[in-house]
């Protein structure tokens, strides 16, 4: 015969964990896409050269909203998708670790763009993927006229736009892409 406490904690127990919930059935995937359909316009509108850079793309990676915060140690967190010709294959979530002199909280949106078959092949086969020295970081005013030259040389490239906030600092970090069931 099971005791009062015994029931009260497996109750407990299986309420938590259905409370918990893995994604499967829920609307994760479709605020993803609608997140990332927001952010890819708003790209393609505000730097138009990056319209033609995700045409040449072998996939691109959309991170909607990345939020970070530190104060000597610091981190980051988002979800996004990735795109084969602008249609979603897989999730991901971008985890970032950093440490050294720094203050402060931001937000902001990235796309990898896989320029290469191999680059994408890569980082779909990877259970987890960090970004290292074959990614090359470009900023907004680089968006507008990313060229020739750039997508023939880099088999990666990554585009940080829509920065909200403020954190100043110099670091040493690192950015891990994990797939995910939203």
């Amino acid at each position: 015969m099971i005791d009062r406490r015994t029931f009260l904690l497996c109750s407990g127990a299986a309420f938590a964990l259905g409370a918990c919930g893995n994604g499967v059935g829920g609307r994760g995937s479709a605020t993803i896409d609608a997140r990332v359909d927001e952010t890819r316009n708003y790209l393609f509108n505000r730097y138009p050269g990056t319209r033609d850079l995700a045409s040449k793309a072998y996939g691109v990676l959309y991170m909607p909203l990345v939020t970070e915060a530190g104060f000597g140690i610091g981190g980051a967190f988002g979800r996004g998708a990735l795109r084969i010709n602008d249609v979603t294959v897989d999730y991901y979530s971008a985890a970032k670790a950093s440490i050294g002199l720094q203050i402060g909280a931001q937000q902001y949106a990235h796309a990898l763009f896989f320029m290469t078959q191999d680059s994408l092949s890569d980082f779909r086969r990877s259970p987890g993927w960090a970004a290292g020295a074959d990614l090359k970081y470009a900023t907004p005013e680089q968006g507008a006229s990313i060229g020739k030259d750039t997508t023939e040389i880099d088999p990666v490239i990554a585009l940080v736009f829509g920065q909200a906030g403020l954190i100043a600092g110099a670091t040493l970090s690192g950015t891990k892409y994990t797939r995910i069931i939203p």
